[in-house]
């Protein structure tokens, strides 16, 4: 399947619907604006196909409701979320139910033409999947048990002082582990670490059962 480089912005802001919609434009993007996920859901059949660009919280219907709304339909459209400070748990449950990528506001231009990018790349078929669940284990082969602790709490959305609480360690500990993982994962982002370890399965399993 071809992605245009069409994107829908999917915001009840309209200040966010309007600078995120001249960010794309004078980067050579064709963009549609809504203000509403209901009133995109109502057209979603016979927009444009594209990527969407889409708001967590949203008055009737929210971010995640109507990212289930598309997958149910079968809109197979890639997905980036948009977050407020603190939504980082929203976000990953977003991350599990498909969506590529998420951005938290506000967000500078070259973050959003990245994550856009990306996202219209990342639209595969099931064997490139496959071959990403297989390149995701080697690479999270290489952490420690409590790296992988740590990074499976992230995969759960969890902060660093629940995590910490669970393992039995200091926050600060946590904040060690988590800067050594990255680096061996050769991401800069929590949302790129959180691709590898959807990807390698992780985010549904007990802490304290990772290595049982």
């Amino acid at each position: 399947m071809t992605v245009k480089k069409f994107v829908h912005i999917i915001d009840d802001e309209d200040a966010v619907r309007r600078s995120a919609g001249y960010m794309l434009k004078t980067s050579g993007y064709s963009v549609e604006t809504w203000v509403s996920g209901v009133s995109f859901l109502k057209e979603a059949r016979s927009a444009e196909e594209g990527c969407i660009l889409l708001d967590v919280r949203m008055p009737d219907m929210d971010g995640l409701e109507v990212q289930r709304v598309l997958v149910e339909r079968g809109i197979a459209m890639p997905v980036i979320i948009m977050t407020g400070h603190g939504d980082i748990s929203i976000a990953v449950q977003a991350m599990k139910a498909g969506a590529i990528d998420f951005l938290e506001k506000p967000f500078e231009k070259v973050v959003l033409i990245d994550a856009i990018e990306r996202a219209l790349d990342r639209v595969r078929s099931a064997k490139g999947a496959t071959a990403d669940a297989a390149r995701a284990e080697l690479i999270i082969g290489a952490l420690t048990v409590r790296e992988r602790e740590v990074l499976e709490g992230l995969a759960q959305g969890l902060p660093n002082k629940t995590i910490a609480y669970d393992l039995g360690i200091s926050s600060r500990t946590v904040e060690v582990h988590r800067a050594n993982l990255m680096a061996k994962l050769h991401v800069h982002s929590l949302s790129d670490a959180l691709r590898i370890a959807f990807a390698a399965g992780m985010g549904h399993k007990d802490l304290t059962a990772i290595n049982t």
